[in-house]
C-alpha cells in the first residue's frame, strides 16, 4: 500500500470523452464545418483579440526564427522523442514554430467571449487539425528521411502501397495491426471448453476447469455487443478466463452472434431475455440456484438492466453477485464531442441504421479512434506510409479491429438511453415491458473503471455505481478502456487506487483514496469467491442431458464475419 495520491494529481477524463455516445451517435461532417465557421465568425467579430494574438504569435515566431526555444514539447509525446527535432536547427525551428501556433490558437480560444460550450467544440476541431497538422506526419519527419536513405527508397514504395490497401480495404484509415499474425481458436481464444447453449442471438460457451477444486456457484461473463468476447480469454498469460478458472472458479461466456440486416428487430429487450436464458442454462448445468455475474461496457449496461428486468418480476434471487467493467449506467457525461450529438444528429444516426438494418462496428471503431488521434490514426499514419513498416502485431489491436455490428433496434436503444440517461431515476428505462429501477438492485457489486479511459470516463463509471443498491466496492485502474480490464498479475506497470468508502463526489473519493501496486485481479479474486459459495471436488463434465456439448470453444459465432 502506498501513500495517497499527490495533491493535484486527481486524475481527469479522456479531454474529449465520452467516445462511446459519439461513436454510436455519429460525429457529422456539417456539425464540424458549422464549428469552423463559428470560428472564422468570432476572429471577424472581435479584431482586436483577434490582432493582439496575431501580433503576439508573430512575436514568438521571430523568436524562434533566432534560434530561440520558446516552448517545450510534452516529454510524453512520442512524436518528437528522436533528438534531430532538439539538435538540428531546421527540425527545431520547425518544431517551436508549431507548438507557439498551437499555444495562441488555444489562448485565443479561451480568452474570447465565445460561450462555454461553442469554446469545447472549438477546442476539440482545433486540437483535431493541430495533429493533423503536426510536422511529424510530413515526409520531412527525421525518422522517414532516415529510413528513405536507409532502405533505398524502398520505404516510400512500401508505404505506398499500404496506403493503396487501406484506401480500397481498410476504409481509408490505416491499418492498426497485422491481421495475418492471429486466428481466433489458434492463437487467441484458445482455453478449452464447449457451446452448452445456443439461441438466435448467443452461445454460451462452458470452460474445462483447471483446478482440482471448485466453487459451487459459476461465474457468467456477458461481454458488449459491440466486440467479441474473446477479450476476456485472449492468449496464456492474458486471459481472464484462465485465471479464474485456475482459481477454482466455474466459467461460462456469453459469445453474441454479429447480426446482420435481418436481425434489424433486435433491441435490448431480445438481448435481456437471451442472457436470461444463458442464466437458467448454468444454473441447470451447476445445479446451483444462483450465479455471479460479470460485464463489461455495453455487456455491463445489458447486465443491469437485466437485473433490474428480474427484480420487477421478484427473480433477482438468480444473480448472487455483479461485477462490472468500465460499464456506464449514468450517461451523464460533459466533453467536447458530445457537444456534437444533438437531436438532429441522433435522429440521422437512427435513420441511417434502420436503413441498413445494423450499424456497422467499422463505423464506430473510427470515431472511436478520431477520439484519441495520435495514438490511433497518426502513430500508424507515420509507422505505416512514411516508414513502410507493417503495422504491429498486437493481440489486443486484433481483437479491436475485429468489428461486430449492431442491429438497428439496439443501436436505438442505446441512443435513447444515452440522450434520455434513462437509467439515473426510476422507470427512466422500460425492458420487456417493465419499468427498470436500480436502486432496487440490492446484489453486492464490484465496480473497476480506468483512469484514461477514453470510451468510458472513470468518474462517469463512478456515478453509475451509485446508481445502484446493495454493497458497492470501487477500484480505478491507472489504465484506459481495455487495459483496465487486461490487467493480470505480474504487469509491472499496473496499480490502482481504492477507498472503501463511496462519497457521493467521485474527486472527494478520489481524495481520500490509497494508492496500491499491481494488479486488481487478486483483490476481485478475493471479493468473488468469498461469494461463490462452498469448494467441492472439480467436475469436469461440460454440460449436461438436457444442455449437451454442442460445439468446442471458441463455437460458431464468433467466427461470423
Amino acid at each position: 500500500m502506498r501513500d495517497k495520491p499527490a495533491s493535484g494529481a486527481l486524475p481527469v477524463p479522456a479531454s474529449f470523452a465520452n467516445a462511446g455516445q459519439s461513436a454510436l451517435g455519429g460525429l457529422r461532417g456539417r456539425n464540424l464545418l458549422s464549428t469552423l465557421r463559428t470560428l472564422a465568425a468570432q476572429g471577424i467579430k472581435q479584431p482586436i483579440h483577434s490582432s493582439r494574438h496575431a501580433l503576439a504569435l508573430g512575436r514568438q515566431l521571430g523568436r524562434v526564427l533566432r534560434g530561440d526555444t520558446v516552448l517545450a514539447p510534452n516529454s510524453r509525446d512520442a512524436r518528437f522523442q528522436d533528438p534531430t527535432w532538439q539538435l538540428n536547427p531546421f527540425y527545431r525551428r520547425g518544431l517551436q514554430a508549431y507548438l507557439v501556433w498551437q499555444q495562441q490558437l488555444a489562448a485565443w480560444v479561451d480568452e474570447s467571449d465565445l460561450p462555454a460550450d461553442e469554446q469545447a467544440r472549438v477546442r476539440f476541431v482545433l486540437a483535431q487539425l493541430g495533429d493533423a497538422l503536426a510536422p511529424s506526419n510530413s515526409l520531412l519527419n527525421p525518422l522517414a528521411l532516415k529510413e528513405l536513405f536507409n532502405s533505398g527508397g524502398i520505404s516510400l514504395l512500401k508505404g505506398i502501397g499500404h496506403l493503396v490497401d487501406d484506401l480500397l480495404h481498410n476504409g481509408g484509415m490505416p491499418s492498426q495491426v497485422s491481421k495475418q499474425a492471429f486466428e481466433v481458436g489458434r492463437n487467441l481464444a484458445i482455453t478449452p471448453g464447449s457451446v452448452v447453449f445456443r439461441n438466435d442471438l448467443l452461445e454460451l460457451i462452458q470452460y474445462k476447469p483447471m483446478s482440482e477444486q471448485q466453487y459451487a456457484r459459476p461465474l457468467l461473463i456477458v461481454p458488449p455487443q459491440i466486440n467479441k468476447y474473446y477479450i476476456f480469454d485472449l492468449a496464456p498469460g492474458k486471459s481472464f478466463v484462465q485465471y479464474a478458472l485456475k482459481n477454482g472458479l466455474q466459467v461460462f461466456v456469453v459469445s453474441w452472434r454479429n447480426p446482420d440486416a435481418r436481425h434489424r428487430e433486435w433491441g435490448l429487450s431480445n438481448y435481456v431475455q437471451a442472457v436470461e436464458e444463458a442464466i437458467d442454462a448454468c444454473r441447470a448445468i451447476t445445479a446451483s440456484k444462483d450465479v455471479n455475474l460479470l460485464g463489461a461496457c455495453a455487456g455491463g449496461l445489458t447486465m443491469a438492466v437485466l437485473q433490474g428486468h428480474l427484480q420487477a418480476k421478484r427473480q433477482l434471487r438468480k444473480v448472487a453477485s455483479a461485477t462490472y467493467m468500465v460499464s456506464l449506467l449514468d450517461s451523464q457525461v460533459e466533453s467536447p464531442a458530445a457537444l456534437f450529438v444533438d437531436e438532429q444528429t441522433l435522429a440521422a444516426a437512427k435513420r441511417r441504421s434502420c436503413e441498413a438494418g445494423v450499424l456497422d462496428g467499422r463505423d464506430m471503431a473510427r470515431v472511436f479512434a478520431w477520439m484519441r488521434p495520435n495514438d490511433l490514426i497518426w502513430n500508424y499514419w507515420v509507422n505505416n506510409y512514411l516508414l513502410g513498416k507493417q503495422p504491429p502485431a498486437f493481440d489486443i489491436l486484433y481483437w479491436n479491429n475485429d468489428n461486430t455490428r449492431l442491429p438497428a433496434a439496439l443501436h436505438g436503444d442505446f441512443l435513447d438511453f444515452f440522450r434520455l440517461n434513462a437509467l439515473s431515476h426510476a422507470g427512466g428505462m422500460q425492458v420487456c415491458g417493465m419499468p427498470i429501477d436500480l436502486k432496487k438492485v440490492t446484489v453486492d457489486s464490484f465496480h473497476v473503471a480506468g483512469v484514461n479511459d477514453h470510451i468510458t470516463p472513470w468518474d462517469t463509471a463512478y456515478r453509475s455505481a451509485q446508481l445502484l443498491g446493495g454493497d458497492k466496492r470501487f477500484i480505478l485502474s491507472n489504465s484506459g478502456h481495455i487495459q483496465a480490464i487486461l490487467n493480470p498479475p505480474g504487469n509491472p506497470k499496473a496499480t490502482y487506487v481504492e477507498h472503501a468508502t463511496l462519497s457521493v463526489d467521485p474527486h472527494a473519493w478520489h481524495s481520500e483514496a490509497q494508492n496500491h501496486e499491481g494488479s486488481w485481479w487478486p483483490q476481485w479474486l478475493e471479493w468473488i469467491q468469498a461469494r461463490s459459495g462452498a469448494q467441492r471436488e472439480t467436475l469436469t463434465a461440460l454440460g449436461n442431458q438436457d444442455y449437451p456439448p454442442l460445439d468446442a470453444a471458441p463455437g460458431t459465432y464468433v467466427h461470423m464475419g
